[in-house]
């Protein structure tokens, strides 16, 4: 499955943005999908992931609360929505895919098909 990351952008702190993710090539419902980021000097983390059917999500502590995961099935688009942005969570965002036999996985390890990224800047 092939992974494109859009929505990226400068914004300032306590604002939103809305990633999208969009997959092409392989059955979009086979796949449970991810965000992770990576800091500048700081190693890639996990944001939070979505089963296949939708019905089950998991979020870094970090984000809890402030970002929503959700995925369209039907427009084969994972989405990301980020409220009450922070500086320190400037990054590069990547949306990520495993199968769905894994169920819902954190480790970045269990992701097969990643995208190309996109920076998201938070100004205080």
């Amino acid at each position: 499955v092939q992974l494109q990351a859009s929505g990226g952008g400068l914004v300032q702190a306590g604002g939103s943005l809305r990633l999208s993710c969009a997959a092409s090539g392989r059955t979009f419902t086979m796949y449970a999908m991810a965000w992770f980021r990576r800091a500048p000097g700081k190693e890639r983390e996990f944001v939070a992931a979505i089963s296949w059917h939708g019905n089950g999500t998991v979020y870094a502590d970090s984000v809890k609360g402030r970002f929503t995961i959700s995925r369209d099935n039907a427009k084969n688009t994972v989405y990301l929505q980020m409220n009450s942005l922070k500086p320190e969570d400037t990054a590069v965002y990547y949306c990520a895919a495993h199968h769905r036999r894994l169920g819902v996985r954190q480790n970045s390890d269990n992701y097969n098909y990643w995208g190309q990224g996109t920076q998201v800047t938070v100004s205080s």
